[in-house]
């Protein structure tokens, strides 16, 4: 194969998470949980941190109560930290999951909020919102960054300059 034509072999453990991904989207929730939680065991708790964190980080969403969804989305910035700035930072996808960031302390916001924490809830927040500059300007950066939007209006957030990147500053009576 010429250089630069490398293929990379599919990584059959993200492929069958996806797989469940699509099962829950699809509105079996109850099985999503057990097929992702047959998939938790096999991986262990030592197992890949990238494949830890995407299958933590869609358990999460999974999840019927706030506290376990807390849990697993916790689960996925540990798992997300060993692979970018931890243990295995030289690890292939380290830089991809720079672009989890934003999302990953989005969702703890949100779950810190539906908990009633709300000073957790705005210091991830304020994390979101830091890590967003990593977002590229595509439907998926434009979506990040939509929800921290509206979850800043939920907590009746600014952004860290008084206006931030996505508008103007609210008036305050």
């Amino acid at each position: 194969m010429a250089k630069g034509q490398e293929q990379t072999a599919p990584d059959a453990v993200l492929t069958r998470i996806g797989q469940v991904v699509i099962l829950h989207h699809a509105g079996d929730r109850e099985e999503a949980r057990h097929r992702f939680l047959d998939l938790w065991a096999e991986i262990g708790t030592d197992g890949d941190p990238l494949h830890r964190c995407t299958l933590a980080h869609y358990m999460a969403d999974a999840q019927d109560d706030p506290s376990d969804e807390l849990a697993w989305d916790l689960r996925a910035l540990t798992a997300a930290e060993e692979l970018y700035g931890g243990r295995c930072a030289g690890h292939v996808s380290a830089p991809a999951v720079r672009a989890l960031y934003p999302s990953l302390h989005l969702n703890l916001a949100a779950d810190y909020l539906k908990l009633g924490r709300d000073g957790a809830a705005r210091t991830h927040l304020r994390r979101a919102r830091t890590a967003a500059g990593s977002l590229g300007d595509d439907r998926y950066g434009d979506g990040v960054r939509a929800a921290i939007s509206r979850l800043e209006s939920s907590l009746g957030e600014r952004g860290a300059d008084g206006d931030g990147p996505w508008g103007p500053p609210r008036q305050r009576p």
